[in-house]
């Protein structure tokens, strides 16, 4: 009984792991594909159209981060917040330096950098307040 009081069910807590490591499986695969797709568009001499493309680059770039930094809270619940914000932001990063080679055609641009780190550090700050998605200690 003293156990009962001092964990709370064991049948819920069970259940509570098997959703977080589901989510944790799916988000990583999600976050991947989401990651390679980001980069291969951002790459790409003359990327598709894309029913956004009205809204500007930027609305692009925001939309990109803000589902990659989500995705990587989610598929990495143990990694600490500063670390994800910092490898997505080096990722926006580089691929601003890919852009700038000659034969890709496409432009560098240090404020689409910067519209990527703030979509990261907008969506993971505002993570902290999921409760699903707050940090668990390892076990």
């Amino acid at each position: 009984m003293l156990a009962l009081a001092v964990c709370g069910n064991p049948r819920a807590m069970v259940q509570r792991d098997r959703i977080r490591r589901t989510m944790m499986l799916a988000g990583q695969g999600a976050f991947w594909l989401a990651a390679a797709f980001a980069v291969v568009m951002a790459v790409l001499p003359k990327p598709p159209a894309m029913p956004m493309d009205g809204y500007g680059d930027k609305v692009e770039h925001i939309i990109a981060f803000a589902t990659l930094s989500l995705l990587a809270v989610i598929a990495f619940p143990q990694m600490p917040r500063l670390r994800i914000v910092e490898r997505l932001s080096f990722l926006g990063a580089l691929i601003e330096v890919v852009q700038s080679i000659p034969a890709l055609h496409r432009d560098c641009d240090i404020r689409d950098w910067v519209a990527d780190t703030v979509a990261i550090v907008v969506v993971v700050s505002l993570a902290r307040l999921v409760p699903l998605l707050r940090e668990r200690a390892p076990a």
